[in-house]
């Protein structure tokens, strides 16, 4: 078998290759999700997923977060966070995307998974007491930072799939650092990542794709071109300019 795809898509063991609209997909209306422009880009076009790291980086409702949640629960993952072994439910919020997307799997890849969601890490801390594993932490007992980080010490250990959303939020600026080091150890051990992101520190990964999300729906950039690094740069420089519009 060729290692090369008819558009030529170098056909590696990442563990997805590409993400498509399955045949019950709807089209794209001013109905949510797919009133979303990333997400109706997403539907009508698909999104080949390279191997490594892959960034969606966007303001607010741009749809990073239902990207990825749509991605994790098509790939097996558990809604709330976790592995494909997790499942418990607090209160199901996810969007419909996930029924309708199709993953192409890499040849022979791993099908080891994990999901970290921050808005609901409390409630899959509470599913690892309820069933715990040997070794386990009281991750409850720790801060919202310490948690984050034992999880990525405990669960991040294969070659996998891992989809993260903001997963900074818990984090500070040294333990971003930390993640970075994590999430390139990840893709040097042959595993991949599809992660939401607010923070300019962690998407300046070297290697990583970056696909900047918006009204005009999925690009790749840059990070040097990204509005995110650009609006944080000119603040950082002169804040009082900022502050002085909003304060006053």
């Amino acid at each position: 078998m060729s290692a090369l795809d008819d558009t030529g898509w170098l056909r590696r063991r990442h563990p997805v290759v590409a993400v498509t609209a399955g045949d019950d997909a709807p089209e794209p209306s001013d109905r949510w999700p797919t009133s979303i422009p990333a997400v109706a880009q997403l539907l009508r076009e698909g999104m080949r997923l390279a191997p490594g790291v892959t960034f969606l980086v966007g303001e607010n409702g741009s749809g990073k977060s239902t990207i990825v949640e749509g991605v994790a629960l098509a790939y097996g993952l558990s809604p709330e966070g976790g592995s494909r072994n997790a499942r418990h439910s607090t209160r199901p919020t996810e969007s419909p995307l996930s029924d309708w997307l199709r993953l192409e799997r890499g040849i022979g890849a791993s099908s080891w998974g994990f999901f970290l969601r921050a808005e609901t890490m409390h409630s899959f801390y509470t599913y690892l007491e309820q069933n715990p594993s040997p070794g386990d932490s009281r991750f409850h007992e720790m801060s919202h930072g310490e948690s984050f980080l034992e999880i990525l010490s405990t669960r991040f250990d294969s070659p996998g799939f891992y989809c993260l959303d903001e997963p900074e939020a818990a984090l500070s600026f040294a333990s971003t650092l930390t993640l970075i080091s994590v999430l390139r150890r990840i893709a040097d051990d042959g595993g991949q990542v599809l992660c939401a992101t607010h923070s300019p520190v962690l998407a300046s990964l070297p290697g990583a794709t970056i696909l900047e999300v918006g009204e005009w729906g999925l690009r790749e950039t840059t990070w040097d071109d990204l509005e995110l690094v650009r609006h944080w740069r000119s603040f950082l420089g002169e804040p009082d300019r900022y502050l002085r519009h909003l304060l006053d």
